[in-house]
């Protein structure tokens, strides 16, 4: 088969290698899938640099979420157990983590779904209880993270501000459905998230940014908000400080999705369950900008990594248009 692996850390331009290699063998547990789509995430590239929480033995093969194929042709969601990664033809999965493709979706779409918006849903609902009429901030609205959230906070009944950074990226995030999107680049986030909300500021705070981002959604989250730290796309780690936390009365979450599956995979079963609902409504669909074939892959993990791309980046490895 076909397979993207890496050999040395790096940027993944420089370090992300197509070479023929001998089909994945399933452990115990593990089943053999087929790659209809792999989506590409930011922590590709964080494998990809070593940077990543996990840090499979190399050579190894990125790719953290795919919409993959059964033995018997069933479609399924899955996380690849690494270093068997999605960015392959054919990639290793537990067969208790499998999850149903909605059939609302196509291949790309529901490859979309997986990550991105179980982070989301768990941000918030299950950590920060978002309620209807509530104001959400979101940083990277336009991105694969920040979409799904832009989505997710739509379905839930809330005012949802959008951050991103240029032109572009604020025409795609009001297609998205935000009520109020702030150029970062052009515009004061902090001025304008408390005129937009009448000086109170936002009930919750979606955050995979990280760095300045962090910063700012302390200084106009609300009383009793939630800033939800879901990622450091930005590169910097914010230390926050706990005392203007207490003065103000927020709280600040942390989300690891991935802890779930460990901790508390039920949980997980029940909210693809919730999104395929929704899903089947219309009230999600994951925005899928570039479908690309499996020779441009790590053209496409290095375009994420710059933060260059809008919504999801998905990769055919057996071509068509899934």
């Amino acid at each position: 088969m076909q397979a993207w692996q890496v050999h040395e850390n790096g940027e993944p331009g420089e370090v992300m290698r197509l070479v023929e290699a001998d089909r994945p063998r399933p452990g115990e547990g593990q089943v053999l899938l087929k790659v209809r789509a792999a989506g590409v995430n930011f922590p590709d590239a964080l494998l990809c640099r070593g940077q990543y929480q996990v840090r499979p033995e190399l050579p190894f093969t990125p790719g953290v979420e795919i919409c993959g194929e059964t033995g018997d042709g069933r479609r399924v969601l899955a996380t690849p157990v690494l270093p068997h990664g999605g960015l392959a033809e054919y990639a290793v999965a537990d067969a208790r983590a499998l999850l149903p493709a909605p059939d609302a979706l196509d291949d790309a779409e529901a490859a979309a779904l997986h990550i991105g918006y179980q982070t989301g849903w768990f941000g918030l609902h299950r950590r920060a209880h978002l309620q209807e009429g509530e104001t959400l901030l979101v940083h990277a609205a336009a991105g694969g993270v920040g979409s799904a959230a832009v989505q997710l906070g739509k379905a839930a009944g809330a005012r949802v501000i959008g951050v991103v950074g240029g032109a572009e990226k604020a025409r795609v995030a009001r297609e998205l459905g935000c009520d109020l999107v702030i150029d970062r680049r052009a515009d004061d986030i902090v001025g304008a998230v408390k005129e937009a909300t009448g000086g109170r500021g936002a009930d919750v705070v979606y955050d995979p940014v990280g760095g300045d981002a962090y910063a700012k959604s302390a200084k106009c989250v609300a009383f009793e908000g939630r800033i939800v730290v879901v990622g450091f796309a930005s590169g910097s780690i914010p230390s926050p400080t706990l005392n203007h936390a207490l003065v103000k009365n927020y709280s600040i979450m942390g989300l690891h999705w991935g802890l779930y599956n460990t901790k508390d995979p039920a949980s997980v079963a029940r909210c693809h369950e919730a999104l395929t609902e929704l899903a089947a409504k219309g009230a999600i669909k994951p925005l899928v900008s570039e479908r690309v074939p499996m020779g441009g892959a790590a053209a496409a993990v290095q375009r994420v990594a710059d933060g260059l791309t809008t919504g999801r980046v998905i990769v055919l490895p057996h071509g068509g248009a899934a």
